[in-house]
């Protein structure tokens, strides 16, 4: 499918730090449609997926040629805790709309996560089979199983430790050490043995574009190259900000933390992205370099609050 102006796509879920970068990069290109539960941008409009009449027709009066699903309850605490909630959200959700591209014969999109993997080895391929540990994992794996039982024109896409949306969108692990970093912490405690593969949305977004020209439907890992600890994220990024020699690292186990992340997760969450490779489709670059790209927006808070002109700071 060649992506023109004339392409109608429609985006649910479109609220978050995926859906931020997912629309200003179609929106570009095709005639898009975006919408949430959550109005924080002025071109996003009402609607929830966990409502299947009113996405229907919010779907239809589109008429899109593609159908984007960025809908997810993603704290998996929560999920823990509000169990109706997430299977309403991640599976029902997910059914909801690969029902309706289904009907209206259109492209349906689903982003999963590499969180569907128990860890019991290291590395996970696209053909590796799932065996989710959480409450988000299980309902996220059922919207896989949905889109690719009910929408024959689909891609399913795996994203690995999401990265992007900047600090007011960002809901994942880097902003969540920035914010540390800026209310004043002179030690971070990271874990050490948690493995993974980052993903920065832009790469994503970008993915998404090259996959939905290809025609080849189906399931793909899509994350950024190279894999590493949470605590080799949190090392880079304090180089990256220039704050390496000052700000120290605590290296702690996963128990550290057993109070406030009481999820079970799997110790490694490392996907391959062998079918992009396969087939010549993969423009994810290495995280080292997408997280050297996307500090610069926290350097530039952290020079803006002490009063200095921004310059790029850490990269190699």
């Amino acid at each position: 499918m060649k992506i023109e102006k004339d392409t109608r796509i429609y985006i649910a879920g479109c609220g978050g730090m995926l859906g931020d970068i997912v629309y200003h990069r179609f929106s570009n290109v095709a005639t898009v449609k975006a919408t949430d539960i959550d109005l924080n941008s002025d071109w996003l409009s009402y609607a929830d997926v966990r409502d299947y009449q009113q996405m229907e027709k919010s779907i239809s009066d589109f008429k899109p040629d593609i159908i984007m699903n960025l809908a997810a309850l993603t704290d998996m605490e929560y999920c823990e805790l509000n169990q109706e909630e997430a299977w309403l959200t991640n599976a029902l959700g997910a059914e909801n709309i690969a029902l309706i591209a289904s009907g209206l014969n259109a492209v349906c999109v689903y982003i999963s996560t590499a969180g569907i993997f128990s860890g019991e080895k290291e590395f996970f391929n696209d053909f590796d089979t799932p065996n989710p540990l959480s409450y988000y994992a299980k309902s996220k794996y059922c919207g896989e199983l949905s889109t690719k039982q009910y929408a024959p024109r689909h891609y399913v896409i795996r994203a690995g430790w999401m990265m992007g949306g900047g600090i007011i969108k960002d809901k994942k692990f880097v902003n969540k050490i920035y914010k540390q970093i800026a209310a004043g912490q002179q030690t971070l405690n990271i874990v050490d043995d948690k493995l993974g593969t980052p993903t920065y949305t832009k790469d994503f977004a970008d993915g998404i574009f090259k996959l939905l020209e290809s025609d080849l439907y189906g399931v793909y890992n899509q994350t950024c190259k190279g894999s590493c600890s949470r605590l080799d994220v949190a090392a880079e990024f304090l180089r990256l900000l220039g704050l390496d020699k000052t700000i120290a690292i605590n290296k702690v186990t996963s128990d550290f933390f057993r109070k406030e992340y009481f999820a079970p997760r799997p110790r490694s969450e490392k996907l391959v992205s062998l079918k992009l490779d396969a087939r010549g489709l993969n423009v994810m670059r290495d995280w080292q370099i997408c997280l050297a790209e996307y500090s610069q927006e926290f350097i530039k808070d952290l020079q803006a609050q002490a009063n200095l002109p921004f310059r790029h700071v850490g990269s190699k």
